[in-house]
């Protein structure tokens, strides 16, 4: 079932390659790190939320989005995103989201211009700044690529109360990408995940965005 709605505009898609072993630590146990030709990924991506909508429940404003993941598979439901942190600069969606399907929210300051984000949490440690330019559009990703491996992602997981695990699933049409080069990235969302400092990105995409609409989420 259907319960919410929402486009995701504007977004920078930053990946680092990481060592398993350096994240496996911080998933829920009854999941494993999904690895691209042997190696694990991390990913942040700063975007902008519009009309958002939940049922049964008034509109969002739109907002800047920011969240910090790494991909992972479930013996049953295989491969999706397991999200370390989701740094939103809406209060109420914030609560809604913690209190519903318990995902890592935090109210944070959010700004963004052309070629750059800007994030800084409210209430704890969790900084993230990114200048950046876009080149020539790639296209879809190819079928077996990293892109896909990276972007094509259309599961969910997160901690429920106690030792549960949820799983909610996202429907969207495939991302358009486009060139994105990094001229500077500076943040410690990283470090206050518990994942080693990271560098310069390995890899890095922008998207104009989707328009998603978000099922259930239930225990996997």
């Amino acid at each position: 079932m259907i319960i919410g709605y929402q486009d995701w505009r504007d977004l920078l898609f930053l990946h680092w390659r990481v060592p398993a072993a350096e994240v496996a630590g911080l998933v829920h146990p009854r999941l494993s790190i999904d690895e691209f030709e042997g190696s694990a990924w991390v990913s942040m991506t700063p975007f902008t939320l519009r009309k958002g909508r939940f049922r049964g429940l008034p509109p969002l404003p739109d907002f800047h989005e920011l969240n910090f993941r790494t991909y992972v598979t479930h013996p049953r439901h295989g491969p999706g995103i397991w999200f370390f942190s989701l740094d939103a600069a809406n209060p109420l969606a914030v609560a809604i989201a913690r209190l519903s399907v318990r995902l890592p929210y935090f109210p944070a300051r959010m700004k963004r211009g052309e070629g750059w984000y800007r994030s800084e949490r409210l209430l704890r440690r969790g900084r993230f700044e990114v200048r950046f330019s876009t080149g020539a559009e790639r296209g879809r990703a190819a079928p077996g690529s990293l892109e896909e491996f990276l972007v094509e992602r259309y599961r969910l997981y997160s901690r429920a109360a106690g030792p549960a695990l949820w799983c909610g699933v996202v429907r969207h049409e495939p991302w358009l990408l486009f060139d994105a080069t990094v001229a500077e990235v500076n943040e410690d969302l990283s470090t206050a995940a518990g994942v080693p400092a990271l560098g310069r990105p390995h890899f890095a995409a922008w998207s104009p965005g989707v328009s998603v609409a978000f099922e259930h989420f239930r225990p996997a």
